[in-house]
């Protein structure tokens, strides 16, 4: 029973942990700059797919923790 809550905590915190770090792959993904009155943005696409790949990890990881948490009580 112990293990089991144990488990669920450590998913969870890695799901927060890598919620975050996708946050900032795709916020960091897109650029703009304002150059003489035009405004010029830059995209990483593959940066963005990454982050959103993380971020979908993230919700996997955290619905597991959810789950097992529940499921120990």
């Amino acid at each position: 029973m112990k293990t089991n809550k144990i488990i669920s905590a450590i998913l969870i915190i890695v799901s927060l942990i890598m919620g975050y770090q996708a946050y900032n792959r795709i916020s960091e993904s897109t650029k703009s700059v304002n150059l003489l009155g035009l405004n010029v943005k830059a995209s990483d696409e593959s940066g963005k797919k990454e982050g959103y790949l993380f971020l979908g990890l993230a919700v996997v990881l955290f619905g597991g923790g959810i789950y097992t948490l529940n499921k120990s009580k």
